[in-house]
């Protein structure tokens, strides 16, 4: 507080600091002005006299202005007439009346049904009645005709919108009144105004004829007076919305009230000054919003009639005309010889001070600090300065950089501003980020009386802190846009972020662990970093160079303070690991190519998971320390919290824009490749026979075939083919009416058909200069919609396109295909019963089928023809697959199910994997053969299987010695057996 007394004093030496009016939502229950804030929390429906008055021309006393109120209290009050510069007014003779009156054309409606009870004398623009004077209503103020006061004056703030387009001024009783008369001079900053109210909403002595009575109890004998003098037009009810005290429950005034000013105006051009030498996110709030609030600055008042807050620091005499500003604690003591240890009012409301000029003791002003000066001096006050910690001030002023609502463009931003620019001319930060307000899904504000918005407690416990940070920090309101807050928006997070995020993880900790089965300790996965940076596979050096350009790019963006731009990045970037790299490298990271392959893509993926980990955890702390937590465990060199580490830095050697350029190539054609499929209803499990790329580029198209595997595997088609054959597609082009409309009028219809029109080549010279002159207009390539045709057989093929690069899908179909088509819904069905019985991948397993239903024999030839297919481990089951009738382990069954595809139907079962048998090899009677195939049946098959594999196993069988061999009796497979 003392250093909110400090800054106050500095800026009453400086010469800064008056005393005047402010037009304020007066309470006059409650007889305090009210903040905007307050004024808006209680709005009821009310009908209140509109009423139309004459206002008799001096230069004409047959000719009078008809001015429009809906407040007849104020009239009394008037000082002037206000019309718009710019708009056209009438004088007119009523031909019931005879009378003459002055309004604006456009309102003449409001006093006369139809046109035939008038006759228009004149018509000018408003500009020209600015000036003309007036006999005012009331003689009560005739003093202020001296100022200036009783003429007609002009500002654009008249609309049209209602009433008679001349509105009558009371400059105690309306913002705009008050500056208008303020502008042209009519009040003066700093001196009494006619204000005939007193604090509880009652006409003064200076109002005559109405002293006594409450403002709004007096509208109707005000009109009465009117009316007898010939002076009220007409007046009927109008009903509106209009303010209450939310504590009293009366109607609001809007009232001049005496207060304490900081002169801005006088240092607008050094706020601006200093506001461009800071830096906003985003700065288009900086350079429109707030510069535009700084340039037309006005003086600040800064008191406010409360009694909490911090006390004016303002000792006057009884006549005004001595004041003493305090500027700290010890101040106070020397000049009132009291000791001070608070203050709040109720310690120092009661402190004089001596007067210097022999009028007895000054006293402290009643008013309290407006709380927004309050939080201009932050700066000061959290120092306690200038009283303690001044060098610690001054190498921490100004800011770094502060961040607040877009509201406090007008609040907090604009009062450190001006406070520090009268202190130190200069800024009080460095940076500032900007963000939106977040709103109720409805798009109002948040009210707790209302209830529009869900419970934070229970979004938290619902979806998780981190997936509502997440959905805070990735939303408009980074941008310094609004947010209507929706609680399925959090749950978008988890569904569409969170759980992709996590599988991965999970993905990479199952790998590990497959990988590590089986081996020694000592040849367990051990992370590499430099390992990961000497890989070879194009997924690999792909993905370690998106996630380096990914933290560079993070880097510099956060270092801006671009918020909005990391964390699209960022989950851009888990989409790009789950979708891409992991999607497109299952099969590699569970070991199909090897050991040193599979350790390689394990280390890769490591150092991967960890850094996205490392640059989520400012965003998501919760999840990525569970994450880290495990991961740490494999890890040589560990902190114990992923927050203790540093913010990753890029791996330069890393770093390659190239292969990040060529992936994103393929993911184009991948992602059009889908998206045609999708268009034709050609599910991916559906082989199709080609895809073919159009690109003008030879290094795209040489992408695409140095990685064609992926898009041969990701499209699930036979045959990439490239092109650079521009008849393929042609672009056409389509007026943009929205654009054109407007710039062409008439002839739009002309030019458009010619736009439509325009060959390929006449579309390629407007793309490529920008412009082009189409039936003597000059088109701009932005005013035209410009599209692509194919120019092939859409019932054979199926185009796509972007900005990049054309793909053409082949979705014809032939016998062969349709063979495949089959075989992957065989695996579709087996894969789902697999997964519906819970069999992990590595559990030993067979699978048995048995035909029911195969009417045209597409079941079974498909079988026959594609069962390497189907049971391959890259493309397939990963198992064998038998025909039912070699199935003789009844204990071994583990699930059986009927499958169909289209209009056939087939058996399946899965067994636990068991050994098949020869019987004629055996040299015994059946039921001795049965009891030694039972015996085998029932043991752990892979102990048995490494003992057969090292020799023969011998057993007894009743009395009889049995010796089984590997190859002769018994096997491993029933595929070994045939």
């Amino acid at each position: 507080m003392e250093s909110v007394w400090w800054v106050f004093s500095e800026i009453w030496k400086k010469g800064l600091v008056y005393k005047g009016f402010k037009v304020m939502p007066y309470s006059t229950g409650c007889t305090t002005p009210l903040s905007n804030f307050e004024a808006n929390l209680d709005y009821r429906d009310v009908k209140d006299p509109s009423c139309y008055v004459s206002f008799q021309l001096e230069e004409d006393p047959e000719t009078a202005f008809v001015a429009w109120t809906t407040t007849p209290w104020t009239l009394p009050s008037n000082l002037a007439l206000c019309v718009h510069p710019e708009m056209i007014y009438v004088k007119i003779i009523d031909k019931k009346t005879k009378a003459q009156y002055i309004m604006l054309e456009s309102r003449l409606v409001e006093l006369y049904k139809t046109a035939d009870l008038y006759e228009i004398k004149d018509k000018f623009a408003g500009s020209t009645l600015e000036g003309k004077k007036y006999v005012p209503l009331f003689p009560y103020f005739e003093w202020k005709r001296k100022d200036g006061a009783f003429r007609v004056v002009a500002d654009t703030y008249v609309t049209a919108e209602s009433g008679s387009g001349i509105v009558h001024m009371a400059p105690a009783f309306g913002e705009d009144d008050f500056r208008v008369c303020m502008r042209v001079g009519i009040i003066q900053k700093g001196e009494n105004i006619p204000c005939p109210v007193n604090e509880d909403g009652h006409f003064t002595e200076e109002v005559t004829d109405f002293v006594g009575k409450y403002v709004k109890d007096a509208d109707k004998p005000i009109c009465e007076y009117l009316k007898q003098r010939k002076r009220l037009i007409k007046k009927e009810e109008y009903a509106h919305n209009y303010p209450f005290c939310w504590r009293s429950g009366t109607p609001l005034l809007y009232k001049a009230v005496p207060s304490w000013f900081v002169a801005v105006e006088r240092i607008r051009d050094k706020l601006v000054a200093n506001n461009n030498s800071t830096y906003w996110v985003p700065d288009h709030v900086k350079e429109k919003k707030f510069h535009n609030w700084l340039k037309d600055a006005r003086d600040w008042t800064i008191s406010r009639s409360r009694f909490w807050g911090t006390p004016l620091p303002i000792w006057q005499s009884e006549d005004g005309e001595e004041t003493v500003v305090v500027g700290s604690i010890k101040e106070l003591e020397d000049l009132s010889g009291i000791k001070v240890t608070d203050l709040h009012r109720e310690s120092v409301d009661h402190i004089t001070i001596p007067s210097k000029q022999g009028k007895g003791v000054l006293r402290r002003v009643e008013d309290v600090f407006d709380c927004w000066f309050e939080s201009g001096s932050m700066p000061y006050a959290q120092q306690h300065y200038p009283f303690e910690n001044k060098d610690k001030f001054h190498n921490s002023f100004p800011a770094n950089f502060i961040a607040e609502g877009i509201d406090q463009t007008r609040g907090w931003f604009y009062t450190l501003l001006v406070l520090s620019t009268i202190l130190f001319d200069k800024p009080p930060f460095q940076n500032l980020v900007v963000n939106g307000l977040v709103l109720a899904a409805d798009g109002k504000k948040m009210s707790k009386s209302l209830r529009n918005y869900p419970d934070p407690i229970h979004v938290i416990n619902d979806f998780g802190a981190d997936a509502l940070r997440l959905y805070l920090i990735k939303s408009p309101a980074v941008r310094a846009e609004n947010l209507k807050f929706q609680s399925e928006g959090v749950y978008e997070i988890i569904k569409d972020v969170f759980r992709p995020w996590f599988n991965a993880y999970r993905f990479f900790v199952e790998a590990v662990a497959r990988y590590n089965k089986g081996r020694n300790p000592s040849d367990h996965f051990k992370p590499n970093l430099q390992l990961s940076l000497k890989c070879t596979n194009i997924m690999d050096r792909w993905i370690q160079a998106a996630t380096n350009g990914l933290i560079v790019f993070v880097r510099a963006e956060m270092q801006a303070y671009r918020l909005d731009t990391v964390t699209p990045r960022l989950v851009r970037f888990i989409d790009q690991l789950t979708n891409w790299y992991v999607r497109l490298n299952r099969k590699r990271l569970k070991g199909s190519e090897g050991d040193q392959d599979w350790l390689m893509g394990l280390s890769v993926y490591f150092e991967v998971l960890m850094v996205i980990n490392r640059a989520m955890s400012p965003f998501t702390p919760f999840l990525t320390e569970y994450m880290y937590q495990n991961l740490r465990k494999i890890m040589e060199k560990k902190e114990d919290s992923i927050h203790y580490l540093d913010f990753p830095e890029p791996q330069k050697e890393a770093l390659d824009p190239r292969i990040e350029d060529a992936v994103g190539h393929v993911q184009d054609v991948i992602t059009l490749g889908r998206a045609a499929r999708d268009r034709r209803t050609r599910p991916i499990k559906y082989p199709l026979q080609s895809v073919t790329v159009f690109h003008k580029s030879d290094v795209f198209l040489q992408d695409v075939l140095n990685l064609k595997t992926y898009i041969l595997s990701e499209l699930n088609v036979k045959e990439v083919i490239i092109t650079k054959d521009e008849n393929l597609v042609i672009p056409i082009a389509r007026a943009d009416r929205n654009k054109l409309g407007k710039k062409l009028r008439k002839d739009f219809d002309k030019v458009s058909a010619a736009i439509s029109g325009l060959a390929a080549d006449r579309i390629k010279d407007l793309i490529k200069a920008g412009s082009l002159d189409i039936e003597g207009y000059t088109i701009n390539v932005n005013e035209v919609e410009i599209t692509q045709q194919f120019q092939g057989d859409k019932a054979k093929f199926e185009p796509a396109w972007n900005d990049e690069v054309v793909v053409i899908l082949d979705i014809q179909e032939n016998e062969s295909l349709m063979a495949e088509k089959t075989a992957r819904e065989v695996v579709n069905r087996i894969q789902k019963l697999r997964k519906k019985a819970g069999i992990h991948p590595n559990d030993p397993i067979e699978v048995f089928y048995e035909i029911s239903q195969d009417a045209d024999g597409s079941l079974e030839k498909a079988m026959k023809n594609q069962l390497a297919f189907i049971t391959s481990g890259v493309t397939g089951i990963g198992v064998n697959l038998y025909p039912m009738s070699l199935h003789r382990a009844p204990m071994g069954k583990i699930q059986v199910e009927e499958a169909e595809i289209e209009k056939s139907k087939f058996n399946i079962l899965i067994a636990r994997r068991s050994f098949a048998f020869d019987d004629k090899a055996f040299n015994l009677k059946p039921e001795d053969v049965e009891t030694v195939k039972n015996y085998f049946w029932t043991r752990d098959y892979d102990r048995f299987a490494q003992q057969l594999e090292k020799g023969q196993v011998t057993l007894l069988v009743g009395e009889t010695k049995v010796t089984v061999t590997l190859g002769k009796e018994i096997f491993l497979t029933h595929a070994a057996r045939k």
